[in-house]
C-alpha cells in the first residue's frame, strides 16, 4: 500500500487543524490519519487509490454500507425542501412513530445530535424523576465524551483499577472537571452481587444504572446470563431508572436493538449511529412516565440543530429500509461465518485469540482466556498484538480497529471469506 497522498495531506491539515484531524480517533488509523474520497457499499477509497474490504464503518453507523442508494435518494429529495426550520416537520412525527413501533421502550421521546447529549439527556430526566444526583455505571463502558462519563473507561492496567469492590477510577482525558468524578458510581460489569450491595449501601443516593447491554467499546463482552435481569429487578425495587445506551446496539442486534434482542426493557434508552447511516442524530426515548418531565417542560432539552431535514430523512430512510430488507439473520450468519474462520485461521498459525461477541459485531482479542467478562480482563489482553494485526490487515485491503468488527447488510459471502484468507495469510507473517 502506498499512503504518500495521504501524509502530504495530513501535514497541509496539521497546519489549521489540531493535529490534523477532527476526532482523536482517527489519529490511530495505520500508518497515520488517512484521507479518504469515497465509499460504496462494503469499500472505501483512499486518495492513494487504496481499496479496502471495510468492517470498520465509520465506527458503526453504516449498517446498509457506504452510500446506499435509498438514503442517498431520501436525503437529498427532503433536504431541497429545507435544510433546518428550527420547528417541527412531519417527517421528524413519522419517525418518532417508526421508532416507537420498533422499540419496545419507546413510548415518547427526543431528538438529539448525538450520543453523547442523548446521554446527558438521559440523566437528566433520571436526576428530576428521582430527586437523586448520581448514576451507577461500570469500568470500561463508553457513554460519550463528556466529563462525567469519562471516570474509569479507560485504565493504564487492570492493576492500576484497584480493588473490584472500592475500584480506582481514572481520568480518560486531562482538563476534565475533578469534581464530576463524583457523578457516578463505577463498578466492574457482570458482577451482579456487587451491584446488588451497592445499592443496598446506596441507592438513597442513586438516580439511574446506566449499561451499554453488550459492552461495545471494550472487548464485545456479552451480559452474563441474569445480568440485565438482575439490573431490571434493582431498578425496580429501588425505584431507579435503568438507562440502555443503545448508541452501537441499536438497530444492530435486532429492529428493536438490544432490548428486544435480550427481551429487557429499560426505562430509558439512548440510540445513535446505525439509527441513519452516518448522519448526526440520535434519540432518547423511553415510558411516558419516566419522560412527561419533557413534556411538562420541567426538564429542559434544547438544541438548534436537531431533527434537521436531511439527518430526519437518512433516519426514516435507513429504519425503512433495515425493516423492508429484514438482514438480521443473514447478518448473524455472516458474523458468525467470520468469527469461526478467524478463530481457525488463527489456531492453524500458532496464535491463542479469542474472538467474542453476537456475530453482527465482535472483537479479536490476542489472549489465553477463553472468555472476558469485564473490562479487567480485557486489560490483561496483548493489545500490541492487536496492532500488529490490524495494520498488517489494513496493508492487506481489510479495514478494521481494535475496538471491533462490524458486519453490515451489504457485505457478502465471499467478502467474508476473502477476509478469513487474508487473516490467515496476516497470522502466518506474524
Amino acid at each position: 500500500m502506498n499512503y504518500s497522498q495521504s501524509a502530504a495531506l495530513l501535514e497541509r491539515a496539521k497546519k489549521v487543524l489540531a493535529g490534523g484531524v477532527s476526532s482523536e480517533f482517527r489519529k490511530y488509523n495505520h500508518p497515520h490519519a488517512l484521507f479518504y474520497t469515497h465509499g460504496k457499499g462494503s469499500r472505501i477509497y483512499d486518495v492513494d487509490g487504496n481499496e479496502y474490504l471495510d468492517f470498520t464503518l465509520s465506527q458503526g453507523p453504516l449498517i446498509l454500507g457506504h452510500s446506499h442508494p435509498d438514503i442517498i435518494r431520501s436525503v437529498a429529495e427532503y433536504a431541497s425542501t429545507g435544510q433546518l426550520f428550527a420547528g417541527q416537520h412531519i417527517k421528524e412525527v413519522e419517525l418518532a412513530e417508526t421508532i416507537s413501533r420498533m422499540v419496545p421502550s419507546a413510548e415518547v421521546m427526543r431528538f438529539c445530535l448525538d450520543g453523547s447529549t442523548a446521554v446527558q439527556t438521559a440523566f437528566r430526566i433520571a436526576r428530576a424523576k428521582t430527586g437523586k444526583d448520581k448514576f451507577l455505571r461500570f469500568e470500561g463502558h463508553y457513554h460519550g465524551w463528556l466529563d462525567n462519563v469519562c471516570w474509569g473507561n479507560a485504565a493504564a492496567s487492570a492493576e492500576a483499577m484497584g480493588s473490584r469492590t472500592q475500584p480506582v477510577v481514572s481520568p480518560w482525558s486531562k482538563g476534565m472537571y475533578k469534581l464530576s468524578k463524583d457523578e457516578s458510581v463505577v463498578l466492574p460489569w457482570n458482577d451482579l452481587p456487587l451491584v446488588e450491595k451497592t445499592l443496598a449501601e446506596r441507592h438513597a443516593e442513586i438516580a439511574a444504572i446506566i449499561t451499554e447491554p453488550v459492552m461495545c467499546n471494550n472487548g464485545c463482552i456479552p451480559p452474563e446470563p441474569g445480568f440485565l435481569e438482575g439490573l431490571r429487578k434493582l431498578c425496580d425495587t429501588y425505584g431507579i431508572a435503568l438507562i440502555f445506551d443503545e448508541v452501537i446496539t441499536g438497530f444492530r442486534l435486532s429492529l428493536g436493538g438490544a432490548q428486544q434482542y435480550f427481551n429487557i426493557k429499560p426505562d430509558i434508552s439512548v440510540f445513535a449511529k446505525a439509527m441513519a447511516s452516518g448522519y448526526p442524530i440520535s434519540v432518547v426515548t423511553g415510558s411516558r412516565k419516566w419522560l412527561d418531565v419533557l413534556e411538562n417542560g420541567s426538564v429542559i432539552h434544547a438544541g438548534t440543530m436537531n431533527t434537521g431535514n436531511a439527518t430526519v430523512a437518512a433516519a426514516l430512510a435507513t429504519l425503512t429500509t433495515l425493516e423492508k430488507e429484514a438482514p438480521y439473520e443473514r447478518m448473524f450468519d455472516y458474523g458468525t461465518r467470520l468469527m469461526e474462520g478467524l478463530r481457525k485461521a488463527a489456531r492453524d498459525s500458532g496464535h491463542e485469540v479469542l474472538v467474542q461477541g453476537p456475530g453482527p459485531m465482535f472483537n479479536i482479542s490476542f489472549t489465553s482466556l477463553r472468555k472476558i467478562t469485564d473490562y479487567r480482563e480485557f486489560l490483561t489482553t496483548d493489545r500490541q498484538k492487536l496492532n500488529a494485526f490490524t495494520s498488517k490487515m489494513h496493508d492487506h485491503g481489510i479495514r478494521i480497529i481494535g475496538r471491533g468488527l462490524c458486519i453490515s447488510v451489504v457485505h457478502m459471502k465471499e467478502e467474508i471469506d476473502h477476509a478469513i484468507q487474508v487473516a490467515g495469510q496476516v497470522f502466518r507473517e506474524m
